[in-house]
């Protein structure tokens, strides 16, 4: 059995800077980390496999340069795959989420799965389609928001999927995509053995051309910008009359408008 779990390359949040000028965001001193929500995803592969030890977890991730980083690769290796295959070309770099799905599909059909694995959605856009996008691009079952994975066999996957006033018990057959929320794990640390043995793992870099997929453009464009800062007006009404709640309404009113 192959389970493939995917994971997006995104920017590490803490070294991104705002220039002042405009708002824009820089990415440029901002290393790649796994997508917060895609280690959730990796530790649920590891845990089945730890089931089915004959299992075979493959780590699967469509993007940009970035995926050529070593430290990155042995990263994600080092949280349990047992290999790596990373499809890079300049298309996907800032790929919305059709663009990602598609290649993801392509992907997974020339590798070959029974599940595939990923997270609600990515730490960047959390755009919360991928999941849903692959198995519709594969005509196979798709399920998002799992918080846990009751059971797995050959023909067939049971998940628990948590509602807005309810939960619901769902089995769906093979192969199929599952979007695992954060509260199905803890994401574990890898130990050093792991992190030694991550470097001795097969990695597979593959290019859209050789999954056959044309070049294709953005379905819109798009800008990620901080919030324009306002200067605090430092206004203090002191008291609670009813005087002073008028003032402070009055306040509210302005700012609204």
């Amino acid at each position: 059995m192959n389970i493939i779990t995917c994971y997006k390359c995104v920017p590490d949040e803490q070294d991104i800077a705002v220039n002042s000028a405009d708002g824009s965001l820089d990415f440029s001193r901002a290393d790649g980390k796994i997508s917060q929500y895609d280690l959730n995803a990796i530790e649920a592969a590891v845990q089945l496999k730890a089931q089915q030890p004959e299992a075979k977890i493959v780590a699967l991730s469509v993007g940009g340069a970035a995926l050529n980083n070593a430290k990155g690769r042995k990263d994600v290796l080092s949280r349990g795959p047992d290999e790596l295959v990373v499809v890079v070309d300049e298309q996907f770099e800032h790929a919305l989420p059709q663009q990602t799905a598609s290649g993801l599909a392509a992907a997974a059909n020339k590798i070959g799965f029974s599940l595939m694995l990923c997270g609600d959605g990515s730490a960047d856009l959390y755009a919360q389609q991928v999941g849903l996008l692959v198995g519709e691009a594969l005509h196979i079952p798709a399920l998002n928001g799992i918080k846990k994975i009751l059971a797995l066999t050959p023909e067939s996957i049971t998940v628990e999927r948590e509602l807005e006033d309810e939960s619901e018990t769902l089995t769906v057959p093979l192969p199929a995509v599952i979007a695992v929320s954060t509260d199905i794990n803890a994401p574990q640390i890898p130990s050093m053995k792991a992190i030694l043995n991550a470097a001795k793992k097969p990695v597979q870099a593959w290019s859209a051309a050789d999954l056959s997929i044309g070049e294709t453009t953005a379905l819109s464009s798009q800008q990620v910008a901080a919030p324009k800062q306002k200067v605090r007006q430092r206004i203090i009404i002191e008291g609670d009359g009813d005087d002073q709640i008028a003032a402070f309404a009055d306040h509210l009113r302005k700012i609204i408008k």
